[in-house]
């Protein structure tokens, strides 16, 4: 993954700071473009995942539509040169001044998550006489069988509409002079690595288009979401296999010659491509613990702190040793939480020693914070090297 080069750059640099491979990315967009293309299949970019401008541009160049789930990422999508008829707006709080801003971009579509929120839009829309395009992201109580924390798709999760509700949804979407339905929306989860469980949201996903259809609803779209997953534990040049992924909705899906189907894609873009880059500060050996702290914590990196989940660490300095000590390896923050891994077996390492945490392209840099008043921390790309 890094050559000599890459190693001699980055310790000219301040650390922490996130290194992008945009020829990875660039990879891997490309593949997904040619797999998706192949079924005639749409794909909008989840922004949520990574908005960092040179990611943005290299996902926009590709063609891809953009995905968002606040006010501030239509905006960013917008800006940076997404088409507006390739946005789309889920979320299950939209503010009225996030559906407003909305309604006057023009966007292609709302993912709406409510009944209430069903009627707010068309309130809205009323008052600027606008006509907004809908799309009803149903509760599919699908088991996505991932982490607890990021499955969104069961009955006892806070997104979407659920199905004892579909009969005052069609009622209320017929009652409502400013919304055109356009189709069916579904997400039942992030960092999916089992592609059976897109067989049965396909199933579900064709039940629920065929309820529509009987209550006299034309559906145009079939909006399936996304949440594939990719491989923290081998990051080296990793690109997820969308051929099988896009093959599972072309082989179960049943699709008619008007329909559209749409897919919301975030970590599998961009998860591989980017790395986090600190260093040591300081080695603690004890009898029973050896720490390694780092300059970066869990305002650089959340997701070890809050999904315990696993990022590979290298020690980048020392590539060529024998991984012989086992340390955890934990930050600066004042918080216990604050550790990217236990029992991480590594060479031996020493102060200013450089550490990359991989596969930290998606839910990395976006979720960053200022606490312990931290400053903001920076990106590089291969480019710059």
């Amino acid at each position: 993954m890094f050559s000599d080069k890459d190693i001699a750059h980055f310790s000219k640099l301040e650390t922490p700071f996130y290194y992008y491979d945009l020829n990875l990315l660039e990879q891997t967009l490309n593949a997904c473009y040619a797999a998706a293309k192949s079924h005639q299949f749409h794909v909008h970019y989840a922004m949520k995942a990574n908005f960092n401008d040179m990611v943005l541009n290299k996902i926009k160049a590709v063609g891809f539509g953009a995905d968002c789930v606040s006010g501030g990422e239509v905006d960013k999508a917008l800006a940076v040169g997404f088409a507006k008829e390739q946005v789309v707006f889920a979320g299950v709080g939209k503010s009225d001044k996030e559906i407003i801003d909305a309604l006057e971009n023009d966007i292609f579509c709302f993912n709406v998550e409510s009944l209430q929120e069903l009627e707010v839009i068309n309130e809205l829309a009323a008052a600027r006489q606008k006509i907004a395009k809908v799309a009803i992201r149903i509760n599919p109580n699908v088991d996505a069988h991932t982490h607890a924390n990021i499955t969104t798709g069961l009955d006892e999760n806070k997104f979407g509409i659920n199905s004892w509700d579909m009969p005052a949804c069609a009622a209320l979407l017929k009652s409502s002079a400013n919304l055109e339905f356009i189709g069916i929306h579904f997400h039942i989860g992030s960092q999916i690595t089992n592609l059976d469980v897109y067989k049965n949201l396909c199933n579900r996903v064709n039940e629920f288009a065929a309820w529509f259809e009987d209550h006299g609803f034309t559906v145009k779209v079939l909006n399936v979401g996304g949440g594939l997953g990719i491989d923290y534990h081998n990051p080296n040049q990793q690109i997820p296999d969308f051929t099988a992924y896009f093959k599972i909705f072309a082989d179960f899906l049943e699709v008619k010659p008007y329909q559209e189907v749409h897919f919301e894609l975030g970590r599998a873009l961009v998860g591989q491509c980017a790395s986090l880059i600190t260093k040591v500060l300081y080695v603690k050996n004890g009898k029973k613990k050896n720490f390694i702290v780092l300059d970066a914590g869990m305002t650089e990196l959340m997701r070890p702190a809050l999904y315990q989940a696993y990022h590979l660490i290298e020690n980048i300095s020392r590539l060529a040793a024998q991984a012989s000590t086992k340390y955890d390896v934990v930050g600066p923050i004042c918080e216990s939480t604050d550790c990217f891994g236990k029992e991480v077996p590594l060479p031996e390492s020493f102060r200013n020693d450089l550490i990359a945490i991989r596969s930290a392209g998606a839910y990395g840099e976006v979720m960053a914070s200022h606490y312990n008043l931290r400053e903001q921390v920076r990106s590089y790309s291969g480019e710059e090297a």
